[in-house]
């Protein structure tokens, strides 16, 4: 039996499961699409339950990941294919080329001198990069990525002259022999443009809650200044619109558990920002759930924010200010409201990373795309590739994986 483990996802749950399997002595191999480990908490401003910045927490993991020599980390690399047993399974892993030389250069001044201006993706197209980047400045591994397919000649003839730049790189794939598999794959905020009554992506000032995360962020676009993108001006009335997608049979049939506090923790950037700002969030049910309980009070006792129940109905730009008019029922005074906004930011629900898309090995998928079953086979799922949960479940759900992942290559 191979006493290796393969780890597929490098967010924070991945990063778990892969450090309490490695720190117990067994070889893991840990697959990673994106350039950068850290996953979704790298796109945040700051995380429960501790209010920290992704560094906070994340610097610390990567750390133990350098002086692991048991970590193997692969990124920019998926699975293709899956075959074998318990035990004896070969992963066939398909690595893109990052096209860049392996030390931490700083290619900061090249990347500025490259001509096109490209939809920054991490950053929810709220801003653009260069075809050379680094997404966040404590991206591990610590290197630049060329995107080739965003070049122009221009470009290439710069390129091509730096010691720094393979221009050839060439994709491969390799296999890997492990004895169980963790499959840490996340979660993608649901696509708003099926939202077609809530204007984001149509109308500038009706933002989802992950493009607000990006503007409070001192290393987003904006250097953490929350302002309107249509005019970078200061919003003093915001609005929240929770279950933007999700608890509704049309889209996400279930609860995204995060929504209700990422919301209030998003009016509290708000508010410390501007304190003469004014919030108003409209909610079905406010779910904080245990602990989170004393900090939803907390921020519902401050006067200038205001909890309405009721659904929103529609959206609609004011052409004049370009303020967002939002009408919505009250259901506790029992009529309808429409004011305008000078920014809404819709609370957007979480949809498992592989939802839609084909599974490389033998594991079940429920309707909404979650992945079921798969522990006969030492198979395990951790945080939301399994269901939606925050930062500290989904790591507790990688310490739990590891666990199980580990007695599985040791035959117990």
């Amino acid at each position: 039996m191979s006493q290796s483990i393969l780890v597929i996802g490098g967010g924070f749950g991945g990063i778990t499961a892969a450090l309490e399997a490695a720190e117990v002595g067994h070889e893991v191999y840990l697959v990673e699409k994106n350039p950068y480990l850290g996953g979704r908490v790298m796109q945040l401003n700051k995380y429960f339950p501790k209010l920290c910045p992704p560094s906070c927490g994340l610097e610390i993991q990567f750390q133990r990941i350098k002086r692991n020599p048991k970590i193997t980390c692969l990124t920019l690399a998926e699975v293709m294919s899956v075959s074998g047993q318990p035990g004896n399974y070969e992963v066939a892993v398909r690595i893109k080329p990052r096209c860049t030389d392996q030390s931490s250069v700083d290619l900061s001044k090249l990347a500025a001198e490259l001509s096109r201006d490209i939809p920054n993706a991490f950053e929810f197209e709220l801003s653009t990069r260069k075809a050379l980047y680094m997404d966040v400045p404590f991206a591990f591994p610590q290197r630049y990525t060329l995107d080739r397919d965003n070049l122009d000649e221009s470009d290439r003839r710069k390129l091509t002259k730096h010691e720094a730049i393979d221009l050839d790189a060439k994709e491969k794939t390799i296999t890997l022999n492990c004895g169980s598999i963790i499959v840490a794959t996340g979660w993608k905020p649901y696509d708003v443009a099926n939202l077609t009554n809530l204007g984001a992506g149509r109308l500038a000032n009706c933002i989802t809650n992950m493009q607000m995360e990006r503007l409070a962020a001192p290393s987003g676009p904006t250097a953490g200044s929350i302002t309107r993108p249509s005019d970078n001006r200061p919003p003093r009335k915001v609005a929240f619109v929770q279950c933007a997608g999700s608890r509704d049979e049309n889209h996400l049939p279930y609860c995204s558990y995060i929504c209700c506090m990422a919301s209030l923790k998003q009016a509290q950037y708000v508010r410390e920002q501007y304190p003469e700002s004014e919030v108003t969030i409209f909610y079905i049910d406010l779910r904080t759930p245990g602990r989170y309980e004393n900090f939803s009070k907390k921020i519902l006792a401050d006067e200038k924010v205001k909890a309405v129940k009721g659904k929103v109905a529609a959206v609609q730009e004011d052409l004049a200010s370009q303020g967002i008019w939002v009408t919505a029922e009250d259901a506790v005074a029992g009529n309808k409201l429409v004011e305008c906004f000078d920014l809404v930011v819709l609370a957007t629900g979480m949809q498992p990373s592989l939802s839609g898309l084909p599974l490389p090995m033998d594991v079940g998928m429920d309707e909404n795309g979650f992945l079921t079953g798969g522990e006969e086979r030492g198979i395990f799922s951790v945080g939301c590739a399994k269901e939606p949960l925050d930062v500290m479940k989904s790591a507790q759900s990688g310490t739990s994986a590891a666990m199980q992942a580990i007695q599985t290559v040791r035959g117990r």
